[in-house]
């Protein structure tokens, strides 16, 4: 019996690491039969249409051969859901459509799209302006960086198309810097330990020339006001990879929400979260977090004692940028309020 319906699609896995689908369907009940991608869908938000758990959808991908990238999706794309040996596989047909009344015959044939086109993995519009405008710094990056000095006519605050003045070293061979303001210091608690500060992104800017230790600056643009001593740091490309992989961890990670974008506590379903684990642990981009909200301690009148209520599973969270000891992520699922200080642990 097949089953058919139209998904997302994004990476192979071997057949040892296919999840056991004799312990529990990926399939909902209520699937549709089909659904057509149309532009802007998320590869996430197709697959929860029909699968349990969404971010499991690539393992049980099957690559198609006649196709050029068979692990992106287009709008228009058709992937089918096929069981082989009592297993569901996902496969996509990269269909061609003829015009009305039209005599043409088909023949097998590659379709080629641009890349740019493909259906990304979850909004990017949530994350692109993040990502371009926050970055995790160590205190010797800003010790050495140059600082906002004045603005024209001794103005404390500057805004896009001002001539502005910084102080500092500047290379020679960087004409584009981007304007940073420290923010929150991360701190591990248990160890002491800094983990790094968050840079929030307040505009950027084109050196004009250096007199000495002075640059002149055009402000080439502004998120917010410019203010004094506000940092630059060289402007570097930020792409952003539409086509994640949905993944547990290698090996068991627990981590922890350190803040949320906006700097309030409350967290909820496409908020963007900082937690305290990065690329030294072994975290990558694409892994996928359940949220666990922390048991309250209640008081036990019967007993005399204080009782640790146990964690409550809360949702998910899928890692978009990873830095040393750090990490950014996106809420993808929320069933319950979360906040700062929540657990993070491997998904079952």
């Amino acid at each position: 019996m097949k089953k058919l319906f139209f998904v997302v699609l994004a990476l192979s896995l071997s057949v040892a690491n296919l999840y056991t689908w004799a312990e529990s369907s990926p399939i909902k009940s209520d699937s549709p039969d089909e659904y057509v991608v149309v532009k802007g869908d998320t590869l996430w938000g197709i697959s929860d249409l029909f699968l349990e758990s969404p971010w499991m959808w690539p393992e049980i991908w099957q690559a198609n051969p006649d196709i050029e990238n068979p692990h992106l999706i287009f709008p228009g794309d058709v992937v089918r859901l096929v069981y082989v040996d009592g297993k569901p596989r996902l496969t996509v047909n990269r269909t061609v459509r003829l015009a009305p009344n039209s005599d043409a015959k088909l023949k097998p044939t590659i379709r080629v799209m641009p890349l740019d086109e493909a259906i990304p993995a979850v909004p990017l519009d949530k994350i692109a302006s993040y990502l371009s405008r926050s970055r995790i710094v160590m205190p010797d990056e800003i010790a050495g960086a140059p600082y906002m000095l004045a603005g024209p006519e001794r103005r404390l605050i500057v805004g896009e198309g001002d001539l502005a003045y910084a102080r500092g070293t500047f290379d020679e061979d960087i004409d584009n810097y981007n304007i940073f303001r420290e923010g929150e210091k991360f701190i591990d608690e248990e160890t002491g330990e800094l983990l790094g500060i968050h840079a929030l992104g307040v505009g950027g800017a084109r050196v004009r020339n250096v007199d000495g230790d002075i640059g002149r600056l055009d402000i080439t643009r502004s998120y917010e006001e410019i203010r004094v001593a506000d940092v630059l740091l060289p402007a570097r490309e930020r792409s952003i990879d539409s086509i994640f992989y949905p993944s547990a961890p290698d090996f068991p990670i627990e981590a922890e929400i350190l803040a949320v974008e906006g700097g309030v506590n409350r967290v909820g379903k496409m908020d963007i979260v900082i937690i305290n684990k990065g690329d030294r642990e072994g975290v990558q981009a694409g892994n996928v977090f359940r949220v666990f909200v922390r048991g309250e301690l209640v008081d036990d009148r019967v007993a005399g004692e204080r009782i640790q209520l146990p964690d409550e599973e809360a949702g998910l969270v899928m890692v978009f940028n990873t830095f040393d000891k750090l990490s950014f992520g996106i809420v993808m699922e929320s069933t319950r309020p979360m906040t700062v200080g929540d657990a993070l642990r491997n998904p079952q």
